[in-house]
This record gives C-alpha cells, sequence and structure tokens, in this order.
C-alpha cells in the first residue's frame, strides 16, 4: 500500500523521474508554474482570480518575487512577520490537479537529478475562494469554512490509493440519499487538515463542500441546456450525515484536499458566500466581500 507523503509505490528505487513526467524548464523550473522551491513559502494561498495575487500581495511589507506562466502567478513576500506565497490556480480541479502536483515537485523533488529529495516538506495550503451557500440560514458575505470536500468531479479517482483517505461514511451516505447513478463520477470525500480547520473555523459556518466539475449543468443552472438532475441542489441542501451538512458549491475543494493529503500537505478552503442558492441572493458589494475574506484569512494565518 503506497504510504502517504512517499512516493514508495511508484518509485522504489528512487529511479530519476522521466522527462515525460516531469517537465522541467531551462531555468530548472517545474513547468506550469515556472517556479522551484525557493520561490515557495511553507504557508501558501492559493486564489482563483489572477488579479487576487496583487490584491493580497500588495498589503505585504516585502514582495520577494513575482512570477506569472500562463494563468498561474505567484508571489511571494512577508505579511506580519511570516513568510507567504499566494498562487493563482484559475478554475476547476485540472487547474489544482497542476497545481498541487508541481507545488509538491518543486519543493520534495530535485529538479536537477529528478530524484525525491531524502527530507519531504509539508505545505500549509489554504484555498480563498467565491461560493454558492446551499443553505438558507448562510448569510450572503459570510465565510464559510470547509471541514470536508465532496468531490462531484472524479478527479481523485485517477489516483491509486484514494480509498485510504476518504470518508466513506460521507460518500455511501450521498450516493444513497440522492440515487447516485452509474454514470456520474464516484463522489470522493476528504477532511480538510485539523489543526488549519480549527484556526480558521471558530466563529464561522462549517460543513461539507461540494465540488463541481463546471459552474452551469454540474451546479443545477439550466441556461439552454436541461440539467441531467434537475433537483440536485435540493438533494445537497437536505443532505445530512451524522449531522454533518453541505454548506457550499464551488469547483476546487475536493481536489485541493484529495491530492494534499496523499502528498502529507495541509489544506484548507476558506470561502466568502457571494450568493445563496437557496434564497437566491446575490452579494450587492463583491469587492468588499473579497476584501474581507482576504483580510480575515490573512490576520488568522498569521497570528
Amino acid at each position: 500500500m503506497l504510504k502517504l507523503g512517499t512516493f514508495a509505490s511508484y518509485n522504489p528505487n528512487n529511479m530519476q523521474f522521466p522527462e515525460t513526467e516531469l517537465i522541467i524548464t531551462d531555468k530548472n523550473n517545474v513547468y506550469h508554474l515556472d517556479i522551484n522551491e525557493e520561490h515557495i513559502a511553507d504557508d501558501i494561498l492559493l486564489v482563483g482570480d489572477q488579479g487576487r495575487v496583487e490584491q493580497i500581495s500588495k498589503m505585504f511589507s516585502k514582495v520577494e518575487c513575482k512570477v506569472q506562466h500562463r494563468e498561474f502567478v505567484t508571489h511571494t513576500g512577508m505579511f506580519n512577520g511570516k513568510r507567504i506565497s499566494v498562487i493563482s490556480t484559475g478554475i476547476g480541479t485540472d487547474n489544482i490537479d497542476i497545481v498541487i502536483n508541481e507545488l509538491d515537485a518543486a519543493v520534495n523533488i530535485n529538479l536537477k537529478t529528478r530524484t525525491l529529495k531524502d527530507k519531504m516538506r509539508s505545505l500549509n495550503i489554504i484555498r480563498l475562494g467565491t461560493s454558492g451557500a446551499l443553505q438558507a440560514d448562510i448569510p450572503v458575505n459570510s465565510l464559510v469554512v470547509s471541514q470536508y470536500g465532496l468531490g462531484l468531479d472524479g478527479l481523485l479517482n485517477y489516483y491509486a490509493d484514494y480509498k485510504s483517505i476518504n470518508e466513506d461514511f460521507i460518500s455511501d451516505a450521498f450516493m444513497k440519499h440522492t440515487d447516485w447513478t452509474a454514470n456520474l463520477p464516484y463522489p470522493y470525500c476528504v477532511k480538510a487538515d485539523d489543526t488549519l480547520f480549527k484556526k480558521f473555523a471558530q466563529g464561522n459556518p462549517t460543513g461539507i463542500t461540494a465540488t463541481a466539475p463546471g459552474f452551469y449543468g454540474p451546479q443545477g443552472r439550466q441556461l439552454r441546456l436541461k440539467a441531467a438532475k434537475p433537483n440536485l441542489n435540493e438533494l445537497l441542501t437536505e443532505f445530512n450525515a451524522n449531522g454533518i451538512r453541505i454548506t457550499n458549491f464551488e469547483m476546487e475543494t475536493s481536489a485541493l484536499y484529495g491530492l494534499g493529503k496523499l502528498l502529507n500537505h495541509k489544506c484548507l478552503t476558506v470561502c466568502v458566500i457571494i450568493a445563496n442558492r437557496v434564497i437566491k441572493q446575490f452579494t450587492s458589494d463583491y469587492k468588499k466581500s473579497v476584501e474581507h475574506l482576504i483580510t480575515n484569512s490573512l490576520e488568522r494565518l498569521t497570528t
């Protein structure tokens, strides 16, 4: 069985990772992020929007580096005496797959020799996102801290041994409650890091964050195309597993929690609620909501 935090099954003799599996730039950086271990702090904030990286780093007392390749922007600097990296991921679990694997490669694989390092580095990775609430009593503009990520996206099913970290009691109850059909991906479920969760949860709504593989049909929205499961949102709202309910919908958390835990990194998602899908309410000041998310999260991370 794969031991968490290692590549024991995949690379038992610490062989070199082939060029086709680990793409390295001529600057000796991982390919998509275009960074190496020197660019990366132990504490990392992930944001979807590229512009949000600058919005956060402008609050730093010092910015050490700025790197951009495609939609992936990385700024590393100091806030309240703590070194922090901010990285934009773009939208979706497919981009999270790139970001988490390349962050881990940058810090835990020697990019010159293409072999594992003797000492593994564990990162604190906190996603700051926007989201829609699935419970009527969660106010717009509030912050929701994800205790679990429920993956409706299927990404973690492509990785060996994901069942070793899966919260089966939630997955099983969810499939039964929704009459989950065989043509849809297995709804995996992974728990947040306990230490980070306790640090951010106080005073905020918590629960299960459902991660969808799209914004429209997969989240029950219908424009010109009819959703295959038009009552999905109602089923999500009604779901309860041992007193734990689904609080919100977004598009990244399940992959972050799953890949992070398999690679022995500590992960958490904090989302500001910009819409309540149950009472059909949208925030009147999107910019102010995001600013609240950023300032609150920076203070909690550094105090």
